[in-house]
């Protein structure tokens, strides 16, 4: 979605230095789904919240596609408000509605996946995860039972996806580095 220069924009300050943006995060649902104010119809358009993924980077391709496809599935179940109205082309075939904004890829090391995962949880931000188990396993009831069966301190986590205010997202994703 837009521009490689947008997609940039969309990022924030800081994830790769671990600044992590500005404010504490506080009142993580307040404001959810509200972008900025902006002047002229041409002016960029600037979300007050974030879709970020992280994905552990000794993952094969094939696996970080699949792993990134299945974590941002449940976003816009989970939160409506991510989604934008239904596309058509100029012969009138309609096409499924995609994400009102840009989903940032992420990747980390296995250990900044899990402080990561940590941050989320203690900001009680919605997250998605993805466990190695779940290679493993081939529909969502069983993907679900080989979750279920680990504590979250003990999840072998390989991605999450993460939506919330820009400034708290930021904050989780902190010595993380854009996807190459």
């Amino acid at each position: 979605m837009g521009t490689k220069d947008e997609t940039e924009s969309a990022v924030g300050v800081g994830i790769d230095d671990g600044a992590g943006g500005s404010g504490d995060g506080a009142g993580v649902g307040a404001g959810v789904g509200a972008a900025a104010e902006t002047t002229g119809e041409n002016a960029p358009v600037r979300f007050d919240t974030k879709i970020a993924v992280l994905l552990r980077d000794d993952l094969e391709q094939w696996q970080r596609l699949n792993v990134c496809a299945f974590l941002v599935g449940g976003l816009g179940t989970a939160s409506p408000e991510v989604v934008g109205e239904p596309y058509a082309d100029a012969d009138g075939t309609e096409y499924l509605p995609m994400f009102r904004q840009p989903v940032l890829i992420f990747e980390g090391s296995k250990e900044r996946l899990t402080a990561a995962h940590g941050r989320a949880v203690s900001r009680g931000l919605r997250e998605a995860v993805f466990t190695s188990d779940l290679f493993g396993t081939g529909n969502d009831r069983d993907n679900r039972a080989a979750v279920s069966a680990v504590g979250g301190d003990g999840l072998d986590l390989v991605g999450i996806a993460v939506y919330g205010p820009r400034n708290a997202v930021d904050k989780v994703f902190k010595g993380t580095h854009m996807h190459p």
